[in-house]
């Protein structure tokens, strides 16, 4: 009966692969296929629907494309978690209870501490120094999920025991608690494929659409800017901002302060 049913929802189809990948992403939608679950084999699934395993793996590449599956080295596909999580533009480099109004436990891991320049050509509108600086890279989790993957850099010349702080707390919340506070804070958003640490962190294929945000934050101590760039999955976070609006000349009598 299986057979029959496939067989008809292929004669519909423009092609083999096409009507696999219809049937595989219903099967993830109806909730046959659970979320974070493995899918049955290349072969399992080839002898379903009668078709050859290139079919197969050409149905689930698109799906892996599509954000539905995600392949794992040495385990085999899986159902992408679907969840997605929104994220005030104006507060996601300031306190971790930010995210807990959101409706999420946020946490992070420490990744590495290095010296290095900012090479991502990107960053350049923001006119970072030639010289190496302290890097601080981390993945910021929701619900044990992770959700961003943080490079920051600033002054190599910061205080040790400041720098101790940055494997649990945002740098800048770190600095605040040493009495250096934030005085402006630039963002840029774009987009790129996912390529080099993120591919792990998120388990993603090279290639896979990812939202940036590269920031230039200015302090209260002239010799502390701090630059960087948060990389998420594009189906893994969203960012919010409220801008306040008001009679036309209230707006203007700001923008001349």
């Amino acid at each position: 009966m299986e057979k029959a049913l496939n067989n008809l929802q292929m004669r519909g189809a423009s092609s083999l692969h096409e009507s696999v990948r219809q049937e595989l992403l219903k099967r993830i939608k109806d909730g046959t296929y659970p979320s974070g679950h493995p899918i049955p084999s290349t072969a399992t699934l080839g002898e379903q629907f009668g078709v050859s395993p290139i079919t197969i793996k050409r149905a689930l590449r698109d799906l892996q494309t599509a954000g539905a599956l995600i392949a794992i080295a040495g385990k085999g596909t899986f159902v992408k978690e679907q969840r997605r999580f929104l994220r005030e533009l104006d507060v996601w480099l300031s306190s971790m209870d930010n995210a807990r109004v959101l409706g999420f436990t946020p946490s992070m891991r420490l990744l590495s501490i290095t010296r290095e320049k900012i090479s991502d050509p990107t960053m350049s509108v923001f006119s970072p120094p030639d010289a190496a600086m302290l890097c601080v890279r981390k993945t910021i989790l929701a619900d044990n999920l992770p959700i961003m993957y943080d490079a920051t850099y600033l002054s190599s010349d910061i205080d040790d025991a400041i720098v101790e702080e940055f494997g649990e707390r945002f740098v800048t919340d770190a600095l605040e608690r040493h009495a250096i506070g934030i005085v402006n804070t630039r963002i840029i958003i774009d987009a790129a494929p996912a390529a080099g640490k993120i591919e792990e962190i998120f388990e993603i294929p090279n290639g896979y659409p990812t939202l940036r945000r590269l920031y230039k934050v200015t302090t209260t101590d002239p010799g502390i800017t701090i630059f960087g760039v948060v990389e998420s999955p594009f189906d893994r976070l969203a960012c919010s901002i409220t801008i306040p609006s008001g009679p036309k000349s209230e707006r203007r009598a700001t923008n001349k302060k």
